[in-house]
Order: structure tokens, then sequence, then C-alpha cells
């Protein structure tokens, strides 16, 4: 699978064009975080675009198979079951409460992302600055 068969084959899957980046794909909009497939004389990366901040997830030395990295990821967010949120008032009338909570969700799900591949790799979990350790650990 090649950059642009990874483009189709996410669109027939339904995952939303904003929600990635990838080079030669169409999209309009893009979410302010995303993933990202690149290539750079055959070093392929993929990651996520968030905040500004461009955070690498994989390197690779072929196009297939950082396509099939991102491919996998990206359905398997879209297949799992969306959290539970409130909808805005009047979804038809608010298209910034919508972004809003699209950015939110999206937010989310990388953020759980970034935690596997972080417990995965045995790296130790990373304390936000609003948070404390009872916080973020639950309960003692």
């Amino acid at each position: 699978m090649d950059r642009f068969a990874l483009c189709r084959a996410l669109e027939a899957a339904g995952v939303p064009a904003a929600s990635y980046e990838i080079a030669g794909c169409p999209g309009g909009l893009r979410a302010a975080e995303r993933y990202f497939l690149e290539g750079h004389d055959g070093d392929w990366t993929v990651g996520v675009h968030e905040r500004g901040t461009h955070e690498v997830f994989e390197r690779f030395a072929d196009e297939g198979e950082a396509c099939r990295w991102l491919y996998d990821r990206l359905i398997a967010e879209s297949s799992a079951p969306a959290p539970a949120t409130e909808a805005p008032a009047d979804p038809g009338g608010d298209s910034e409460a919508l972004q809003r909570q699209a950015d939110e969700e999206l937010e989310q799900a990388l953020g759980e992302m970034r935690r596997r591949a972080r417990e995965r790799s045995g790296e130790k979990p990373r304390e936000a600055p609003h948070e404390g350790p009872a916080e973020r650990d639950g309960p003692a």
C-alpha cells in the first residue's frame, strides 16, 4: 500500500479526512489535532500534529509499513465506541461548539494512544502540569 492507496482506503472506511494529513491526499479543513504521514528520502514518519507540535510516533524505511501502521490506528479509533459526551443544545446552530467537541474528542483519543505507546515502550507516564500524582492515579 502506498500513501495514495491509503487515502482511498481511509475514505472508503469513512475515516474523516480532517483527522489525518497525508501528502497528496485531498482534504479541506484539518483538525487542530491530527495524524500525519510524511516521507523524506525514503524515511517515513507517522505521528500527530497537536497544539502546534509535531510528535513522531514511529519511523519506517518502507512506505507500505508506514501506511499500514497509520491505517490500523485510524481504523481502530474510528471503530472504537465514541465516549459518551453531551451533545450541544442546538447541534445545527453552533458550528464552533461542534468543532470544540470534535477537537476535545480527538485530543482524548490521541492522549490515550500516546499513553498506550508509552506503556508499550516502558516509558514512565508524564504528569500534566495541572495534575498531581494523587489526581492522576486516583484515590489511595
